[in-house]
């Protein structure tokens, strides 16, 4: 695994809710202790806990109670679960023992562990029923290729995980499926039309023993190239087909899966832009709030129309939502776009010109200065964007893509990103966005998005490449 994919198959999820509840049983019993313990006291306390929290997690992870993968058996899960308390518990006592922290301190710890044993039980069966019934919650959306019967056998596996998908369909490699109930998507040698009409995340490509992987690499380079996750199910032994970058290997039961990918699928750091990107738009609603009400106050009073605009974008993998922008054109501009084509300024599936003429005195300020883009931090908040991403295209332009163009929606876009810190509108090369957005795409990182957020306020009061 490389960086990109480190923690791809961590449930943190689960992980977070053990660390929660190793503090909530801390509190729990401060609070039942009440004063009986003094300051220094806690403090030697909480000591105790936070080595018990760590050698707890850590055993956890090694018995792969983390990972999604794991298979859900009620009883193999609580002996896995009671071995981890058993050596967190022997660690922290012979700590107590080595370094003797006063009898009180010693009966907090008994009690808390007591406690801790009975709350960590009780967290396993409540996780993993909450996870059951959100599993197809915002789940990869996915298709499945290969021999039928190998299908219902992986997925009977499948659904004895964490592991989240939204099942679509499958896709037959030729003929007809004849007396089976499954959706049908269509042949896999119309891939490419399946993945756009259904918005694909994911596509399972279930190799039986009899099968050659080669035969399969045309379809896996096509999706790849469309910025879709490949998932290769064998039921071979061989793996020297395996080595290839951007790609790791991990099981689900009896069968090896290998995973494709050019978007970064590392747990840990996806986990942290989501929770960058709620704090910031956040904040950037309470702090913009004012400017926000200004200019909802002047465009009201400067033309006819709606105060916010809204239009129907693409977001990841084709699938549609409606952007919030301040309304910077007059009221029947989509109507006027038409008229106006001619002189677009971009060269490809992008449309842009200096002077619109369907832009208010207003609009040309706002826009100058960003202004219009701020309502965009409540899609931020509601998950259809991110702060940092590739530049969210219009319905009309994705229909203009090229097959290796759409790998640039393969991720969330973003309110700001490599194409708005490189010149933005002085980029009139379509290619130009395009490869901006790959290499944002292939080379993401938490501290690359700091990079562009910072980046980003210069160019704002720069005002270079606005209009």
């Amino acid at each position: 695994m490389n960086r990109s994919n480190i923690g791809a198959n961590t449930n943190v999820f689960q992980m977070i809710s053990d660390i929660i509840m190793i503090l909530l049983v801390f509190l729990l019993e401060k609070v039942l202790f009440g004063n009986y313990l003094q300051l220094t006291t806690y403090l030697k306390c909480m000591a105790l806990v936070i080595v018990y929290g760590v050698v707890f997690i850590l055993s956890n992870k090694e018995a792969r109670l983390y990972n999604v993968t794991f298979f859900f058996y009620m009883d193999r899960t609580w002996k896995l679960l009671t071995k981890s308390w058993l050596i967190a518990s022997v660690t922290t006592i012979v700590l107590i023992y080595l370094y003797n922290p006063g009898e009180r301190v010693r009966i907090f710890h008994l009690y808390y562990l007591l406690i801790l044993y009975v709350a960590m039980c009780f967290n396993m069966v409540l996780t993993r029923l909450i996870q059951m019934f959100t599993s197809n919650r915002r789940a990869p959306r996915s298709a499945y290729v290969g021999l039928f019967e190998e299908y219902e056998k992986f997925n009977y596996f499948l659904n004895k995980t964490n592991v989240k998908v939204e099942n679509v369909g499958y896709i037959l490699e030729s003929g007809k499926l004849e007396d089976k109930k499954y959706n049908v998507l269509g042949n896999l040698s119309d891939l490419e039309n399946i993945i756009r009409d259904y918005e694909l995340d994911q596509v399972f490509f279930i190799v039986h023993a009899n099968d050659v992987l080669l035969q399969r690499q045309d379809y896996i380079d096509l999706c790849l190239e469309m910025g879709i996750t490949v998932k290769v199910v064998m039921d071979v032994n061989d793996r020297k087909q395996m080595q290839r970058a951007n790609s790791f290997v991990s099981s689900v039961g009896t069968y090896p899966l290998i995973t494709y990918h050019t978007i970064a699928l590392n747990a840990y750091e996806q986990f942290m832009k989501r929770i960058m990107d709620i704090i910031i738009s956040f904040l950037g609603i309470i702090i913009t709030s004012p400017i926000m009400l200004i200019s909802a106050v002047a465009i009201k009073l400067d033309s006819p129309g709606e105060v916010l605009f809204k239009q129907l974008r693409v977001g990841q993998n084709g699938r549609t939502f409606y952007m919030y922008k301040f309304r910077s054109m007059c009221k029947d501009a989509e109507k006027q776009l038409d008229e106006l084509r001619g002189q677009n300024q971009m060269q490809g599936a992008m449309f842009k010109i200096a002077d619109d003429p369907r832009i208010t005195k207003v609009g040309k300020f706002i826009r100058r200065t960003s202004i219009d883009e701020l309502p965009q931090f409540f899609n931020v908040l509601k998950g259809e964007m991110s702060i940092v991403g590739t530049r969210p295209p219009t319905v009309d332009e994705v229909a203009q893509y090229k097959r290796s163009q759409w790998r640039r929606i393969s991720i969330k876009p973003g309110i700001t990103g490599m194409w708005q810190i490189s010149g933005r509108n002085q980029i009139t090369d379509f290619d130009k966005v395009v490869e901006l957005d790959l290499e944002y795409i292939d080379n993401w990182t938490l501290f690359s998005d700091l990079v562009i957020i910072f980046k980003t306020m210069s160019v704002l009061f720069k005002r270079k490449g606005a209009y």
